[in-house]
């Protein structure tokens, strides 16, 4: 293996180790202040948009993995790495792909991915946290997070879309990555 390879590497696999490892403590952090446990979740994806952006690959899934699975074991409170994991963490590695195909079936299906992992936080809510009493009188309060969440949806899309524009067009010359 020529050294260059070899340091080439080296260099993803550090980079990719060090964005899990912001990954972590970002979900940490929203694990201890439960005011910005979603915005800490999103926040922690931007590394895999990183990943997907300069190593594409594999290294955007296992920055994923790593980062989930870490934050599953060492977080105090599971909330942000649960939704890490629903959701937010895959999302960034998909749009990728999704945005590929033609504009009304890549929001049809990035519409489905929100639904289903939508259904499935709101789920595993219901079944770990509510008592039979409580959860008959959530039902108003699950409605309602589900229509502000697709309203919310477009908005984060969007914003993603519009930060990833702005590391490709203005910052990625300052990080030299490649």
């Amino acid at each position: 293996m020529p050294r260059t390879d070899r340091g080439a590497k080296t260099r993803k696999l550090t980079t990719c180790a060090m964005l899990s490892a912001l990954g972590v403590v970002l979900l940490w952090l929203g694990s201890m202040v439960e005011l910005v446990d979603i915005s800490m979740a999103v926040i922690a994806s931007l590394f895999c948009v990183f990943a997907v952006i300069e190593y594409g690959g594999s290294a955007p899934w296992l920055v994923f993995g790593v980062t989930g699975i870490l934050s599953l074991i060492l977080l105090p409170q599971k909330t942000p790495a649960l939704m890490y994991l629903l959701f937010f963490g895959y999302y960034p590695i998909l749009k990728e792909k999704l945005e590929k195909r033609p504009k009304v079936t890549a929001w049809i299906l990035k519409e489905v991915i929100f639904n289903v992992a939508l259904v499935l936080m709101l789920l595993l809510s219901h079944f770990t946290l509510m008592t039979a009493d409580a959860a008959d009188s959530m039902l108003l309060f699950y409605i309602a997070f589900a229509v502000l969440a697709e309203l919310a949806f477009p908005v984060y899309d969007i914003a993603l879309t519009r930060l990833i524009s702005l590391y490709i067009y203005r910052l990625r010359k300052r990080f030299r990555i490649k």
